[in-house]
């Protein structure tokens, strides 16, 4: 454990116990700063120790306590290590916040079968390797919160990202099956996924890519710290999911409804909304070696960027289009009913002389 700063020991030692990953850059670190502002005890996991040193110290200057341990997510036993660090330097954890993840830009005819397996290892398998080591620890006192941190892309697939949102939606699926787990057992831990919209963060300027121009999130782009307070919600409230930013909600209820119409445009806007006008930098991304440097929480589009994300449940966003599709359903169902009945008196108006005739002639 390194040394930490007296007064902010002093003022966290009985905060809650918070282990985050990808804790050293973009929306991991602003989430560790948020949750050091509430007072907490912070162990943040990630590779490059510049930053992971940059990040601790902004941790405690929010008022928070902060650990530092280098490790790759990647790596099932380095997890099981900084789970076993953490409890044996604070006695528990409350909360886990898996977030660290990798990508890589470009084609599926142009990536390489080690470079898809890079992306699984750490976006898929590091929040399974966090899970776990979690849970082992949580299930002793039979209590804490798990929070993964998903994507808009976990429900709607975009083209120039198939690995990236191959692991994402393989993270829902566990998280799922292990929801259904805890129920069964009556586990007294909590599950939670957030659904997160375009952030702007430094990965898109350390992210590996095969694209001829430089790369951009896909617009509307939202700041690091609202977002970081969606997941903070998430932690304290712990809801099935969170679905965080418009963009979000209506990418995932606009698959539900029509995922055929979305193929269409996401093959037309989200192809070039993805890249600038920019010629591509040649670089190696940050793959499998975490570059140099102490980039910060954003990236470089602030100038772009939304101030203010809405959040929902997905339960109350899913009632909202169940409500929305009942009001469809009755509104049809009201105006056959009065057209079948204006066709009826119509015929009715029709058959009015005719029956005058027979009445005649029976007369």
């Amino acid at each position: 454990m390194r040394q930490v700063d007296e007064a902010a020991y002093k003022s966290s030692r009985n905060g809650p116990v918070v282990v985050i990953t990808g804790a050293s850059a973009g929306i991991g670190r602003a989430v560790a700063v948020a949750f050091g502002r509430e007072g907490c005890r912070v162990a943040l996991i990630a590779r490059g120790r510049e930053r992971l040193a940059s990040s601790a110290r902004e941790v405690e200057q929010a008022g928070g306590l902060a650990l530092a341990i280098e490790a790759d997510v990647a790596d099932a036993e380095a997890v099981e290590a900084a789970a076993a660090q953490v409890v044996s330097t604070w006695g528990r954890m409350d909360i886990w916040v898996n977030n660290a993840m990798a990508s890589v830009f470009g084609p599926v005819t142009e990536l390489s079968p080690k470079e898809i397996r890079r992306v699984t290892e750490v976006t898929y398998l590091g929040q399974v390797h966090g899970t776990l080591a979690a849970l082992r620890h949580m299930r002793e006192r039979d209590r804490g919160t798990i929070v993964q941190i998903g994507s808009a892309l976990s429900h709607r697939s975009i083209p120039l990202q198939s690995a990236y949102c191959a692991a994402k939606f393989a993270v829902r699926g566990f998280t799922d099956s292990l929801r259904s787990e805890l129920h069964h057992e009556g586990s007294g831990i909590r599950l939670t996924m957030v659904q997160l919209p375009a952030v702007d963060t430094p990965q898109f300027d350390w992210v590996r890519s095969h694209l001829p121009r430089r790369l951009q999130p896909v617009p509307p782009i939202h700041d690091p710290e609202p977002v970081a307070e969606a997941i903070l919600r998430a932690a304290w409230e712990a809801p099935r999911e969170i679905w965080v930013g418009g963009p979000t909600i209506q990418a995932i209820l606009g698959t539900m409804v029509a995922p055929g119409l979305l193929d269409r445009m996401m093959a037309r806007r989200a192809w070039e909304g993805q890249m600038t006008d920019e010629p591509a930098e040649i670089r190696d991304g940050n793959l499998f070696d975490a570059p140099p440097g102490d980039p910060g929480r954003r990236g470089r589009f602030g100038s772009r960027s939304r101030r203010h994300v809405p959040a929902v449940s997905g339960t109350a966003a899913r009632g909202i289009l169940a409500a929305v599709a009942l009001g469809c359903v009755a509104g049809a169902l009201t105006a056959a009913w009065h057209l079948g009945a204006r066709a009826s008196r119509d015929g009715d108006l029709r058959r009015l002389p005719e029956r005058e005739r027979a009445a005649r002639m029976i007369g």
